[in-house]
């Protein structure tokens, strides 16, 4: 009766997962050897466990990363130039804890993208909230919400989120509300969030890409200088998977 009584209680307090744990061992006499203290703890990690993964989830479930990466698949003999011992400081996210920013460049195909999910994956892992966006779409998104009235609501999302994920920055010169746009989500997040770009395009190029020059140079101080880069080289993984399957077919 105790049992019953302690079980439906862990239920109404929506401690599922302690309930499992509490069941199975109440259906397993090997628990029996253990000490009151080592069963409970046993039971709490249970649940805690439970709710750290349940997190995680919703976390990576909002960023809506375009790759599921994380650091450890990185594959650095495809990916010439890339300092391993940086990637390794930069995955300790001391770097989103202190506000800076990281800017990734190359050209198309080299894994920009698959890098920048990886950063993210692991800051949500870390427990920060990340968000990310392809630039033609964050654009849109803002023009959008311009016209229905939510366009502050989502400079609000945009400013709160501990990383934010820019990627295919730099495909055309930006018009002249896109680059107002830009320079008001970096202005908002300067020293209070940290932001990745990736980009095709050189560091050395963006000022000619935002177009207006007094902007440009309000954006890029406030982005830049504060940035950890890494710069990608080599060919396109999309270009060589294509060249094997070709192969393969030739073989056929």
């Amino acid at each position: 009766m105790i049992v019953e009584q302690t079980l439906e209680k862990l239920h109404a307090m929506k401690l599922r997962t302690m309930a499992r744990a509490f069941e199975e061992q109440l259906s397993d006499a090997s628990f029996s050897e253990l000490s009151f203290e080592e069963r409970l703890g046993l039971i709490v990690d249970r649940e805690y466990l439970e709710r750290q993964n349940r997190r995680l989830a919703r976390r990576l479930s909002t960023a809506r990363f375009r790759f599921q990466a994380r650091i450890e698949e990185i594959d650095y003999h495809r990916r010439p130039g890339l300092d391993k011992a940086l990637v390794s400081q930069l995955g300790t996210c001391e770097w989103i804890r202190r506000h800076l920013n990281l800017l990734i460049t190359g050209p198309t195909g080299v894994g920009k993208t698959f890098l920048s999910c990886a950063f993210g994956t692991r800051a949500c892992q870390l427990g920060f909230k990340v968000l990310f966006y392809r630039t033609p779409r964050l654009f849109s998104d803002l023009e959008v919400a311009r016209c229905d009235g939510s366009y502050l609501k989502l400079l609000g999302r945009l400013k709160r989120v501990d990383l934010l994920i820019i990627d295919d920055w730099g495909l055309g010169t930006l018009t002249d509300s896109e680059r107002r746009d830009f320079l008001e989500i970096i202005e908002d997040r300067y020293e209070l969030g940290s932001t990745v770009i990736c980009s095709q395009v050189p560091v050395a190029k963006w000022h000619k890409v935002i177009g207006e020059p007094t902007l440009a140079d309000s954006i890029l101080d406030r982005l830049v200088h504060s940035a950890y880069r890494i710069e990608l080289r080599g060919e396109s993984f999309r270009k060589r998977k294509s060249q094997v399957q070709a192969g393969k077919g030739g073989a056929a």
